[in-house]
């Protein structure tokens, strides 16, 4: 706990409550508790984003074919539009994405806490419904690595029935890399079968009645988005990235 602060858990189990071992807890229905604790809290003027936030990544130099994700991320940071929202689960790379697409704004930045695989998609779909129940016109940006996407694949049949406003960029590198990446934290490498190679995400999105498209340069991915962000109903860009194994705690960080 920081120095100075103080811990409320809210519970409406007995046992959590009883058996906490910091701070104070409330027995109570958790819908209930905040409610009334809204009205006590004190409004306070919000805060511009900080400065760091509103500077543009630099240009990654060329490495040829296929892209790595941060040139991927950077061709799309070029193109992108100022309110739409995102809702990110691609866990290998999803911090070479924020460098080259910020959240400037409340509410156009989603995510995961951790372990819920598949859930972002159709949390996507969810998000681009209420956008379209509003009228917003607000297009949601789906960024899900290919082997994220199988864990709830069947959420393209609800975004194309309801024709949403939904542009699914999926990097696929042909492989689940965020496994791999625990793997070497854990000391556990070469485990099988975190190699997918025979992934066909344009026929699967394809087979659910989505459009679809493939792009591998820097101008198909700008062009395929542009088109996106144009058409009536959802779209699935497909883009192969280089396989990259990165470490989860920093050398400086772990030492």
């Amino acid at each position: 706990m920081p120095e100075g602060a103080k811990l409320l858990q809210i519970t409406n189990d007995p046992t959590d409550a009883g058996s906490a071992l910091v701070g104070d807890s409330l027995l109570s229905d958790a819908r209930l508790a905040l409610l009334a604790l809204h009205d006590l809290v004190e409004g306070r003027p919000s805060h511009a984003a900080p400065q760091s936030r509103n500077k543009k990544a630099p240009i990654p130099e060329s490495e040829g074919l296929p892209l790595t994700a941060r040139e991927a991320y950077a061709a799309l940071g070029e193109v992108r539009p100022e309110d739409a929202i995102v809702v990110e689960e691609t866990p290998s790379n999803f911090m070479e994405f924020r460098d080259y697409w910020p959240a400037l704004k409340p509410g156009r930045y989603y995510t995961y806490a951790s372990g819920g695989l598949g859930h972002n998609a159709p949390s996507a779909v969810g998000v681009a419904l209420a956008q379209k129940k509003l009228g917003t016109g607000i297009p949601v940006i789906m960024l899900i690595g290919d082997g994220s996407l199988q864990y709830s694949v069947q959420s393209l049949y609800a975004a194309a029935q309801h024709k949403l406003k939904v542009i699914y960029l999926v990097p696929c590198n042909g492989e689940y890399a965020i496994l791999k990446e625990f793997a070497v934290l854990e000391k556990t490498p070469k485990v099988p079968a975190l190699d997918l190679p025979y992934l066909d995400i344009l026929s699967l999105a394809r087979g659910y009645g989505v459009t679809a498209v493939k792009a591998e340069t820097k101008q198909e991915i700008q062009s395929a988005f542009k088109d996106a962000l144009a058409a009536d109903g959802p779209t699935v860009i497909a883009f192969p990235i280089k396989r990259e194994t990165k470490p989860l705690i920093p050398p400086s960080v772990e030492a």
